[in-house]
């Protein structure tokens, strides 16, 4: 038998047999006195060793206390210990383009010893690529495609850093890798203050109820008043900041920032990009300190942190973790200001791997504590040809709860009845890999994925199944059918397009009497994903292709299925097409081809998004 603790229980047999013994004999097998001495001296003879000379109630009691289930410590295999989920620290860096998200990765991943020279996005012939950006295309056009997992060791700390892309035709990328997160740093801009995409992904984070950071970018540039973005996010998002450190002026007149707490003084000194910069530290109050600035500067600087201390919250753990204040740093990411003391700071107040809401096998929705003991993974990601000579495909797992061991079986939310064995896993840091035997929640694996793995699928130990919420496909808004260039590529451009499908790159649809003969239809939210697409089955597969622009601009799933459909039509000006799980899809020249459908046919029920199905 199974408590509700996880642990297993035993009854003590002998302790029963003895109690059905004393019955027998208090009250009589068959109702009746016993009258026979002799008797009872056989039967208290035979127990002798058992049956202490007291009166039968005080064993009877004795006896039912040993009837109590007794716990055997059995712990699960798969418990992950306490220390371990408390030093990791798992967050994603979200940001419009251009605001220097990735430049704060390389710079973080500097200060944390996990490089030794920093590169950049847009980089001299003298200097190297950035680690995040490791695609080809990343480096021709200085842009983050896909997002990466960067895995390493900073003091005591376990820190899993998840980079995604700023372009809003990839937001549905970093949609997926938020689901993995446990803590968002959002990157503003100084002189440009919050951006749309940035909104967009705020609301995201906010909607997951993570902790968010915030970074104020480029502050070695003309910016903005700091209590004007302040003021900003305030009003725009209805979060609280709390300064932990403030800027001593903008652009040229830059001086460092104040740490808040102790009214440290940290100089900011130009030097190289690439490397770590020298740290000069005096106190607010000191000579050296107002020697340095302008009268009038000094003052205006004094005065500014008392309002700070005055009207803005103070870094409540608690409030920070619950993301109701977001902790707000300033520097300069391009010249290693700034950095150093956002990382100690962040792992001080950043939250550890969190309980996770969860599906279980009767439907009912609960919450998995990080210290479950049964190994969980959500699987947000799919890569195609990290490694391009074996055309591999990794599936990308962020373990929600219980320990990974090299060689577990588990079981997948989606494969009813299967059994996965998970003989190989890497530690991830961009397209680097090496192999890991264990692994704790707030990591993140790769798994080698023949086709088995899905996006939003749940992989678990144990008896019981459970689900994480699923990650749905965002709806597409432009659609082109897409050709091989030439006959004799035609085998790789398929490998390569189903390998791309898979990972989510574009969705993939088909006319309704299409057989699969014909072009196949790409779905996807913007231009630059068709142009990737075209570009990694040029370059990884060695397959040149065409476009063929469709003048669709929505697309709807229809819960019902074909047999709903079917008692709507016949359909005028709707193209209906098929996903690749044979599911009815309609796409409409615009929203009023949608509003008309509807008014026409009010029952039929339509989504924006879809599931991969269960098998």
């Amino acid at each position: 038998m199974v408590d509700h603790t996880g642990t297993s229980t035993g009854r003590n047999w002998g302790g029963l047999r003895d109690l059905l013994l004393i019955i027998s004999i208090s009250l009589g097998t068959v109702g009746a006195r016993i009258s026979s001495q002799t008797s009872a001296d056989r039967i208290t003879s035979h127990h002798s060793a058992k049956f202490p000379k007291k009166s039968p109630i005080s064993y009877l009691r004795r006896s039912l206390r040993r009837l109590r289930p007794r716990a055997v410590d059995v712990a699960s295999p798969y418990m992950a210990p306490a220390e371990e989920i408390d030093r990791r620290r798992n967050f994603a860096i979200i940001s419009h383009p251009d605001a220097g998200k990735t430049t704060l990765t390389e710079k973080l991943l500097l200060y944390g010893g996990a490089i030794q020279s920093a590169g950049a996005v847009r980089a001299r012939a003298s200097q190297r690529k950035a680690t995040s950006d490791w695609m080809e295309l990343e480096k021709e056009r200085g842009i983050s495609i896909t997002s990466t997992v960067l895995s390493f060791e900073y003091q005591d700390s376990r820190i899993n850093l998840l980079d995604t892309p700023g372009h809003q035709d990839f937001s549905e990328d970093t949609y997926r890798t938020l689901a993995a997160a446990d803590n968002a740093v959002m990157v503003v801009d100084a002189a440009k203050g919050l951006e749309p995409q940035t909104r967009k992904l705020f609301q995201v984070a906010r909607m997951r109820k993570l902790p968010t950071f915030t970074f104020v970018n480029k502050m070695d540039r003309p910016a903005l008043s700091p209590f004007q973005i302040i003021d900003e996010i305030e009003r725009e998002f209805d979060l609280p900041c709390c300064p932990v450190v403030w800027p001593i002026g903008d652009g040229d007149r830059f001086k460092g920032v104040v740490d808040l707490s102790d009214d440290k003084v940290y100089l900011f000194q130009k030097g190289d990009r690439s490397g770590k910069a020298a740290v000069e530290t005096v106190d607010l109050e000191s000579d050296e300190m107002s020697d340095m600035m302008e009268e009038d500067d000094y003052l205006q600087l004094l005065e500014d942190i008392e309002i700070v201390r005055e009207m803005t919250p103070a870094c409540d753990l608690n409030a920070v973790r619950k993301g109701e204040i977001s902790p707000l740093f300033f520097g300069s990411a391009m010249n290693n200001f700034g950095v150093e003391i956002f990382l100690r700071k962040f792992l001080n107040l950043a939250q550890p791997p969190q309980g996770q809401k969860v599906q279980l096998e009767d439907k009912e929705e609960s919450e998995l504590d990080a210290s479950h003991p049964e190994f969980s993974a959500l699987v947000f990601k799919l890569q195609a040809n990290l490694n391009p000579r074996h055309r591999d495909c990794m599936a990308f797992a962020r373990i929600c709860t219980g320990k990974f061991q090299k060689g577990m079986k588990v079981r997948s939310s989606r494969l009813k009845g299967r059994t996965l064995t998970l003989s190989q896993a890497q530690m991830l840091f961009a397209s680097d890999r090496d192999t890991v035997d264990e692994a704790y929640p707030g990591d993140v694996i790769g798994l080698n994925n023949p086709g088995l793995f899905a996006i939003g699928d749940t992989i678990f130990s144990g008896s019981s199944a459970i689900r994480f919420p699923g990650i749905p496909s965002f709806s597409p808004e432009m659609f082109m059918y897409i050709r091989s260039a030439a006959p004799s590529q035609y085998k790789s451009f398929n490998k390569g397009l189903n390998q791309l499908l898979d990972e989510g790159t574009v969705q993939m649809l088909r006319a309704r009497t299409d057989m699969g003969e014909g072009a196949p239809i790409l779905a996807a939210v913007g231009q630059l994903q068709f142009d990737v697409v075209q570009a990694r089955l040029e370059t990884e597969y060695k397959a040149e292709s065409s476009l063929e622009p469709l003048p669709y601009t929505v697309a709807r799933w229809v819960t019902g299925g074909w047999e709903a459909l079917e008692e709507c039509e016949p359909l005028y000006n709707v193209f209906v097409a098929k996903d690749r799980w044979n599911r009815p899809v309609l796409l409409f020249n615009n929203d009023w081809g949608l509003r008309n459908l509807m008014d026409k046919h009010p029952d039929l029920n339509l989504t924006p998004w879809a599931f991969a199905p269960e098998e």
